[in-house]
């Protein structure tokens, strides 16, 4: 939805000191990075799934960024320290980013293939709030995943997302090592989770290129910022959801990698003048009418976990092949659930998924702009999906627009076919609102699989049987010959592209700060990109 700006992805919104910062600067020693194990797997045709030992790494936008030479922020509150940072390549020199203490300040838990993340994480610096992380092939490099041609599948547990919150999945096309061969300035890499960019090009990433954002950098929060530059990259949301909505959605770019931006390039001022596509094209059930499909105790039902699966149809069936078509398929309870149909009058009720047909129906009905087909819409997005993407896993909430574009009616005076997104209020979702209510709110990803055409699920087709099982584990070799249906429709949505770090605790209480930084270390939360990942319409700011 909306303009590049301030969607505060997971602002960590601590009382004092440590900084957060993003992309690429030197590498600090005061705090250990131990990245949390992950299982996940991959499946062969009959439905053999074999354990991957995977990891996952933290976003540098909610880490510490600090002096080399101690302990001192260089960044505070919304602003960069004059004296470390008085240009890009200077800051990158003097400044470094720190390891993470996972579930101690961040809420970020694993055990076994499941990754647990807490929406608000009390600790000794205040609290943090969301987070973002990658699932890494080793401690120094980024899992790469190709899904042309497959299916890529994994649990979710959304019943403690309520209004207002996002639970995100979903595939950026992110430098495997971070930015470190590309950018000499770069010396943290994807250890310490640099190198982020969407098709939101989002501008308040504190550090581009391996150079910090800090030419006319601009305060838009108390704890954040946007620069000169964004980070531009074509983006696939598989899944940006909570207990109420859904929806996923294909961000075609006209860069083929990562890609700093400035100005037009960024799509800033003017929203639809970028090389990427902000709105995407989405799938959102209540959106396209079934207000029956998503939700607590109906078709899927979200107050119980299930399991999603979504396919990349190609031309020819092989991963060289031109991507026509995203379909999705959701299990629960044993049983295989073809995605909702599309409802609404000015586009074929025959559409359950995500094709280049639909999206110019959906495009022309909602009265949207067709920024997805000018950037070349499946095509130019299966070009991306075969280079590979980095797999984004994050929980935040929304700073820009309350997640209304998600869950709610958007824009809100808006009484037509295409506003209609989720039955949450309009006045929902509110940051400060929701950073209370649902401070216990958190969702869980679990069991990762990617694989062939119906190799990752299994389960019935009958309603009425539940006794076959839901997902997959790594040894399953007994996946019923139903799964080989192929009329789910695509799901994905993810990503905020919002990075808002984690301040660290204040020189006086945190042991790994020396004596001499007592001073001025305000908490710092990262910059809110401008993401909204999903689908947007016209004039949204």
């Amino acid at each position: 939805p909306s303009n590049p700006k301030m969607l505060t992805l997971v602002a960590l919104v601590a009382l004092t000191s440590f900084i957060a910062d993003v992309s690429a600067q030197q590498v600090g020693t005061l705090t250990t990075e131990t990245h949390p194990a992950l299982t996940w797997y991959k499946c062969v045709s009959g439905g053999t799934c074999t354990a991957q030992a995977g990891k996952v790494t933290l976003d540098a936008n909610w880490r510490w960024l600090h002096s080399t030479s101690g302990s001192t922020n260089c960044y505070t509150g919304n602003t960069w320290s004059s004296t470390y940072c008085p240009d890009g390549a200077t800051c990158a020199a003097n400044c470094a980013l720190d390891g993470a203490d996972y579930s101690g300040t961040y809420g970020i838990t694993t055990s076994g293939n499941a990754l647990n993340l807490k929406f608000v994480t009390p600790n000794s610096n205040g609290k943090n709030v969301g987070s973002r992380l990658y699932l890494m092939a080793d401690d120094s490099t980024y899992q790469k995943f190709d899904v042309m041609g497959q299916e890529f599948t994994f649990d979710v547990d959304v019943s403690a997302l309520p209004c207002g919150l996002n639970g995100a999945v979903y595939f950026s096309e992110m430098d495997a090592d971070g930015g470190m061969s590309r950018f000499s300035g770069n010396k943290a890499g994807a250890k310490y989770g640099t190198g982020y960019c969407d098709s939101q090009c989002p501008r308040d990433i504190k550090f581009i290129n391996g150079e910090a954002n800090v030419g006319n950098w601009t305060a838009t929060s108390t704890n954040s910022g946007t620069g000169s530059y964004g980070s531009c990259c074509p983006e696939m949301d598989i899944w940006e959801a909570n207990s109420v909505s859904a929806a996923y959605t294909p961000h075609p770019c006209d860069v083929t990698q990562q890609t700093r931006c400035s100005g037009d390039a960024c799509g800033y001022p003017s929203r639809y003048s970028g090389v990427c596509d902000p709105d995407g094209c989405d799938w959102n059930s209540y959106r396209q009418g079934d207000h029956t499909f998503y939700g607590s105790g109906l078709t899927v039902d979200t107050t119980k976990k299930f399991t999603v699966v979504t396919q990349f149809i190609t031309s020819d069936g092989t991963a060289t092949g031109t991507l026509t078509e995203i379909k999705r398929f959701y299990v629960q309870n044993g049983v295989v659930i073809a995605n909702s149909y599309n409802e609404i009058s000015g586009i074929s009720t025959s559409f359950n998924s995500i094709t280049d047909e639909y999206c110019k129906e959906q495009k022309a009905a909602f009265g949207d702009t067709t920024s997805f087909q000018n950037h070349g819409g499946l095509t130019t997005m299966g070009q991306s999906l075969a280079r590979g993407g980095v797999l984004v896993l994050s929980v935040w909430d929304d700073y820009a627009v309350n997640m209304l574009w998600l869950d709610s009616t958007y824009p809100t005076d808006c009484t037509k076919d295409g506003c209609y997104r989720g039955t949450c209020a309009t006045t929902s979702g509110v940051p400060s609102d929701v950073e209370t209510s649902a401070s216990s709110a958190s969702v869980t990803y679990s069991n990762i699989r990617i694989g062939p055409i119906g190799s990752t699920f299994s389960g019935t087709t009958s309603s009425s049987t539940t006794s076959s099982t839901t997902s997959k584990s790594s040894t399953t070799t007994t996946k019923s010959s139903t799964t080989t249906i192929t009329t789910k429709s695509s799901t994905t949505t993810t990503k905020s592209s919002t990075t808002t770090t984690t301040s660290k605790p204040t020189s006086t209480t945190s042991s790994t700060k020396t004596s001499t930084t007592t001073t001025t270390t305000t908490s710092a939360s990262g910059a809110t990109q401008t993401h909204y990942g999903q689908c947007g319409g016209i004039g949204w700011t």
